[in-house]
């Protein structure tokens, strides 16, 4: 069966929030590798339903290489269906046209509470469905989609439009109105992240949302769209189709009952999303890939910069859009730097994301894997060092060694393509001029860091820099208030934050002719 309705198994310890409204630390919270599969179907109108095709396809536990569990392929006929009952809630005097914009705001809190709630069983799908280490999916993935929802819960009731005092005698106003039925597709990186980053902004300003969840990683979407219902939203306000990309996001992109399209993924499937929704001329906003610079001053803390940049490469086995794969680092310490990194990326321990002492997982699927051992070989022929890594780690599941090349040069393969796996690249640079201009040497321009302790020296380089994001002295600092997107090819249209919410609104200026009182 696609849904299984027995009960959950009661979390062995529940988030909380702190006064400051933080999630508090949870004692040992106990990873499950086998949760039970509770929805594999499709989710439209408030309903599970089965495929139209009756066509099911696999999603694969990444650790492992084996099936995890069979999910309803979504298609045309079930886009169709989806944009019907979309269209149908989104109706002007519909139960969701009609609500109260606040209790839009207590509806997305009652999701973040129920996601809440089950933070455990969330955390440990997640893990199950996408290789990501465990302790990451519970304190990270799971409590930062739930404060995205909150954030954006809070948002409802107070985006609103401006009274402007225009010539002649007029009143005039704008109102901040939602943009209609939204097809939201979203990666399979961070799936239940991006879920939220998505979902929140789009309700939160009384749009619907037809969702299609990557093919690799479907199960926490579906769990969620469960939670929506038990939340109390109304039928048709959300629908989920999981499936592949030609045959459910493309009928989602291409139809005409769709007024507004979301994605995030590669550069490459991007264009191809931009190009077809210029049929119809939906809207668009697109996030996709990077090879983002992180930029190391001589006059930095070492030892914390080579930890940040670390991190800034290999978390979530490197599978960041923003990864900080272009590391620049000032000749004077080149040589510390990239001895220290090679200790770093030694420490590692790859393996069983379910085993606390993991500190990176499995690539998603065999297909990312070869792509990235591909790009590994490629540098070494170009002439990069291999100072660590390079292979395949074991022979079950997709798992990569980590891998660091110095000596990289900015023309080779490795140093302009989107490796989007754990494989760090060290260049060297001599002074602020040449690296700006090295840095912006690239068609992306999602991210960037710099590391200083000059003041001065930050705030020139984050003028110069061509990114949408630049951290200083710190990498993947992410908030829900904080906004984030990319220059160049890295795709328009910002998530997070107030900026997040010009995507999901429509800017409707009224005017009314004011009578003259006769003298």
């Amino acid at each position: 069966m696609f849904k299984n309705v027995k009960s959950l198994v009661t979390p062995v310890a529940s988030a909380v929030k702190t006064s400051k409204g933080s999630f508090s630390a949870v004692a040992k919270p106990q990873p499950n590798p086998n949760p039970e599969i509770q929805f594999t179907g499709i989710f439209i109108n408030n309903e599970w339903r089965k495929s139209s095709s009756g066509k099911t396809f696999k999603t694969l536990n990444p650790a492992t290489g084996e099936c995890v569990v069979e999910v309803q392929e979504g298609n045309k006929d079930d886009v169709d269906l989806a944009v019907k009952a979309a269209q149908k809630a989104f109706k002007l005097g519909s139960e969701w046209r009609t609500m109260d914009a606040s209790y839009r705001g207590v509806l997305l809190h009652r999701l973040a509470d129920l996601m809440e709630r089950d933070r455990l069983y969330l955390a440990n799908l997640e893990t199950l469905d996408n290789g990501k280490p465990f302790n990451d999916s519970f304190n990270l993935d799971v409590p930062m989609s739930i404060d995205v929802l909150r954030y954006y819960a809070g948002w409802a009731d107070k985006n609103h439009g401006k009274v402007i005092p225009m010539n002649g005698q007029h009143f005039a106003f704008t109102r901040h109105e939602p943009v209609g039925v939204c097809g939201q597709i979203i990666p399979w990186n961070f799936p239940l992240l991006m879920l939220s980053w998505k979902l929140g902004p789009c309700l939160s300003m009384g749009n619907v949302s037809i969702m299609k969840p990557a093919e690799q990683t479907p199960l926490t979407a579906l769990y969620v769209a469960e939670l929506i219902r038990e939340a109390g939203f109304p039928a048709g306000v959300v629908s989920m189709i999981p499936g592949y990309g030609p045959g459910a996001g493309q009928p989602i992109v291409e139809h005409p009952g769709v007024d507004k399209i979301a994605f995030t993924g590669s550069t490459e499937v991007g264009r191809i999303i931009q190009q077809t929704a210029a049929k119809n001329l939906k809207r668009v906003t697109l996030e996709l890939g990077g090879k983002s610079p992180n930029i190391i001053f001589k006059d930095t803390d070492l030892d914390y910069a080579v930890q940040m940049a670390h991190f800034g490469l290999f978390f979530n086995q490197g599978q960041c859009c923003c990864a900080g794969s272009r590391v620049f680092v000032e000749d004077a310490i080149y040589d510390d730097f990239v001895g220290k990194s090679i200790e770093l990326a030694k420490a590692k321990i790859v393996g069983n994301p379910y085993d606390p002492n993991t500190t990176q997982g499995p690539q998603i699927d065999e297909e990312q894997m070869n792509k990235i051992l591909h790009l590994i070989d490629s540098g070494k022929k170009e002439g990069a060092k291999l100072a660590i890594g390079g292979g395949r780690h074991g022979d079950r599941g997709y798992f990569i060694q980590p891998t660091v090349f110095t000596d990289v040069q900015d023309n080779m393969t490795i140093a302009k393509e989107e490796i989007f796996g754990p494989v760090q690249q060290i260049l060297k640079f001599k002074n602020v001029d040449e690296i700006i201009e090295r840095a912006n040497n690239t068609m992306y321009g999602l991210a960037a860091a710099v590391f200083t302790k000059d003041l001065d020296k930050a705030l020139h380089m984050a003028s110069g820099l061509r990114a949408g994001t630049v951290w200083v002295n710190c990498y993947d600092s992410f908030s829900p208030q904080t906004p984030f997107g990319g220059f160049k090819q890295s795709g328009f249209g910002r998530e997070l934050g107030e900026y997040g919410l010009n995507n999901y609104t429509e800017v409707k200026q009224v005017t009314i002719k004011v009578p003259q009182k006769n003298s």
